[in-house]
């Protein structure tokens, strides 16, 4: 199974994505391959690599993100493999809002137990697809920002980065709503 390697520039340094037969395995904001392949659960792991330019729809969802619009990166098929309760809240992770951050109390209520906080967190902790699978959007009950592989500079940018989204949508929805009548 041959997998493709893309390395794209963000504001948040450098973003790469490994995918085969365009479906996400493992991304993250690194520019050390070696950070992603270690995520692919062995069954998927790719037994060969080829660097490209472009990965289509994958690399313009990326770029969309970017440039303020959070849902092509939502609809981006990705494959990981764990239990039943870790696949589903990686499920679940794709539902939260971009700018509206969930606790990881909320998360685990969200993945069907509200009692399992452990394993809610374990699902971002394990979450080899970032971006693709918001783990970025879980935060501590407190509202600390808690922990994320890829550094939590990196993290309060992607939250500010979808506030100021979500704030921009809000205000043009008032704009509409104000003349349309």
């Amino acid at each position: 199974m041959k997998a493709q390697l893309l390395q794209m520039s963000t504001p948040d340094g450098p973003f790469t994505i490994l995918a085969r037969d365009g479906v996400v395995l493992s991304s993250g904001w690194t520019g050390n391959p070696g950070d992603l392949t270690g995520q692919v659960h062995p069954s998927l792991r790719p037994a060969s690599i080829e660097l490209v330019t472009s990965l289509g729809e994958i690399s313009a969802a990326v770029e969309a993100f970017y440039a303020g619009d959070p849902a092509p990166a939502m609809r981006v098929p990705v494959r990981q493999k764990s239990g039943p309760f870790r696949a589903h809240a990686w499920d679940v992770l794709r539902l939260v809002q971009p700018g509206s951050p969930v606790t990881y109390t909320e998360y685990a209520g969200l993945a069907g137990n509200p009692k399992a906080v452990r394993a809610a967190a374990s699902a971002c902790a394990f979450n080899a697809a970032a971006l693709f699978v918001p783990c970025h959007r879980v935060i501590r009950t407190d509202g600390s920002l808690g922990g994320f592989r890829w550094g939590l500079p990196v993290k309060r940018w992607l939250l500010d980065h979808e506030r100021q989204m979500r704030r921009y949508v809000e205000e043009v929805d008032s704009f509409e709503r104000k003349f349309a009548t």
